[in-house]
């Protein structure tokens, strides 16, 4: 018999409605920062909001896995073990960490997963992840379908991947920038983002390239149409970026990208969702209405042109058609969209630059913005903000229900009600009841009232009433059964629910690291890690940046090469540049430094030490 691969659509909550509305839209995971040690320092959730949200989860089947994926001090460590066996209590299936030091500590029997801090791009570091006890391995995001499909067929490990929202320039864990620049670490959760600033690019003699351009900008990452590869590949999660976003986002696109997956797996019958309910929406999702700056596949089918965002670093929006003709204080739109008063509407400006203005009133295709904007004929339009579909999401925009059947039977003392959900959970009450014929057929009225389950988790596809004569049932007595039964339901349900269970117990030695040297790169921060690594095999760990702060190494490791952007690329394009290298990279008084490293395909970010004091510049 065939096994059965569960599939995971996992959501981003910022806090604990975001997580609330990504179970209701369709999410079999969500995950969520802890009250410290998250890699989005501003998006922390107390115990008691991460206790609401698993129990509201589990009663679906669904998971919470908390991020606790920032470097720590070795002050830091008890604190974080005390947290760990404290979100273990609240019911987190899962800790998303980065930090190899949290494994020598006394942490609770919960699920480990590795964070795509811990820079997973080969099969011998997934390998060693897996050996060493981690249930599920986020991988780069940078990494080739091939790559992907190379490593899962080595493992066993459940692998992650992102699929919708914001691109890290950088292989993550892997840049330092925001750290030696302003003090404030990646990996401590605390990025400046300066990728999104707009730099001028120059080369050693000076002459200028390109100038006021957002060139280590990214586009958003958008896999919607690449689902089924990926589940070939070996995915098993499918990830959402956004644990800063708001609750509009996750709606959206988790709803999106349910009905996506949804379409496969009810043709794909070797794969099963690994949740439980159907969501309704009173809303039709579409991605582009949300935040984005574009879309990009990234590199899951090799190296293209599409994946930057060099005009801006904010929200573009969906394109909604052409400038046609100015008149006054309004203008007409050649588009296929339909525009409402209050939409934000963004176009490129003569030169290049992203303006946004406001629709005040909109009277067919002639649209009256509340100030004119400095609009041509023939320029494209975007829409970032869509007033209605907003408005619409500031309501309840979904119902997530498990399917039940029910059977309505009589015994000899009364009646008994069962109930059924679509996992194989039942419940049953019994009432007594001096049963007496009807004078009126009763199975109407049985099924009204079986069916009427309302606010309740649960939608009856089935009733069967099984009854040896027409017996007389009172509305009050089959609504006080239905009552009862939902509520057993609910309790077996959780009784039910089985959290996975990890002790990584294995001998150390049974999981040597794949290098036998470790630098910056490896991000030691504590005499735990130390340790940690030591046991594995390795002889030679450098300190994290954030303990020895150092401006003579490379502070980004980026897959974006601004050779190849400009068309210049030995290997690639085969071009020669007409400017002298090395080039650089100027914003204010900052100086960064390129180097282009072809055997790994990858560009190398420097500081320039003339002009960068250590944390000192602030974007």
């Amino acid at each position: 018999m065939q096994k059965l691969r569960p599939i995971e659509l996992l959501s981003p909550a910022k806090d604990l409605t975001c997580g609330l509305e990504a179970i209701k839209h369709g999410a079999d995971a969500v995950y969520i920062g802890a009250p410290k040690f998250g890699a989005r320092v501003m998006a922390g959730n107390s115990i008691e909001d991460i206790a609401v949200l698993c129990d509201f989860a589990h009663r679906f089947d669904a998971r919470v896995y908390v991020a606790l994926n920032t470097l720590l001090y070795e002050y830091e460590l008890e604190e974080a073990r005390i947290l760990s066996w404290n979100l273990y209590r609240a019911g987190a299936d899962a800790l998303i960490v980065q930090d190899m030091g949290l494994l020598e500590l006394d942490l609770p029997p919960i699920p480990l997963h590795a964070s795509t801090q811990t820079d997973n791009r080969s099969i011998e570091k997934v390998r060693f992840l897996e050996s060493a006890g981690f249930t599920q391995v986020v991988l780069a995001r940078e990494l080739s379908l091939d790559e992907i499909r190379h490593i899962a067929s080595a493992v066993d490990v459940r692998l992650e991947v992102f699929v919708h929202g914001a691109l890290c320039v950088s292989y993550s864990g892997q840049c330092y920038l925001s750290h030696i620049l302003s003090g404030r670490s990646a990996n401590r959760g605390e990025c400046a983002q300066y990728c999104r600033l707009p730099y001028s690019m120059v080369d050693m003699e000076g002459r200028e390239i390109m100038k006021d351009k957002y060139l280590l900008s990214l586009k958003d990452l958008n896999r919607a149409d690449q689902l089924e590869v990926l589940l070939d590949a070996g995915v098993s999660s499918f990830k959402i970026e956004g644990r800063l976003k708001e609750v509009s986002y996750v709606k959206n696109i988790t709803a999106y990208y349910r009905k996506r997956l949804d379409e496969i797996l009810a043709r794909r019958s070797e794969f099963v969702r690994s949740s439980a309910g159907e969501s309704v929406y009173t809303f039709e999702p579409v991605a582009e209405k949300s935040f984005n700056r574009g879309f990009t596949s990234y590199f899951l089918n090799g190296r293209s042109s599409d994946i930057t965002s060099f005009e801006t670093p904010k929200s573009k929006g969906e394109p909604v058609g052409t400038v046609k003709e100015l008149k006054g204080n309004s203008f007409t739109v050649a588009g296929v969209k339909k525009l409402n008063n209050g939409d934000g509407l963004t176009f490129n400006n003569e030169r290049g630059e992203l303006e946004g203005f406001r629709v005040n009133r909109v009277e067919e295709n002639r649209i009256f913005p509340l100030e004119m904007p400095s609009l041509k004929p023939k320029m494209l339009l975007f829409r970032n903000y869509d007033h209605t579909f907003e408005q619409g999401m500031n309501k309840p925009t979904a119902d997530r229900k498990l399917k039940v059947r029910i059977l309505f039977t009589e015994n000899v003392f009364g009646f008994t009600l069962s109930m059924t959900d679509e996992t194989g959970a039942g419940a049953t009450v019994t009432e007594p009841f001096q049963k007496t014929l009807a004078k009126k057929k009763q199975d109407e009225n049985i099924r009204v009232q079986l069916s009427r389950l309302g606010s309740t988790l649960f939608e009856a596809t089935a009733i069967e009433i099984s009854l040896k004569n027409d017996w007389f049932v009172p509305s009050s007595l089959l609504a006080g059964m239905r009552r009862k039964v939902v509520e057993k339901l609910l309790i077996n349900r959780t009784i039910r629910y089985e959290r996975e269970i990890s002790w990584r117990n294995r001998p150390l030695e049974a999981r040597p690291f794949p290098e036998r040297q470790l630098t910056y790169l490896g991000n030691v921060l504590n005499p735990k890690a130390t340790s940690f690594y030591r046991v594995c095999g390795v002889q030679t760990i450098e300190p994290a940046l954030e303990a020895v702060p150092r401006k003579d190494v490379p502070l980004m490791f980026t897959k974006h090469c601004l050779r190849y952007s400009m068309g210049w690329c030995p290997v690639w394009q085969k071009v020669k540049s007409p400017y002298k290298e090395p080039y650089f990279l100027r914003y204010k008084g900052l100086r960064l430094r390129l180097q282009f490293d072809c055997k790994a395909c990858q560009m190398l970010v420097f500081v320039d030490e003339q002009e960068v004091t250590l944390n000192k510049n602030k974007p």
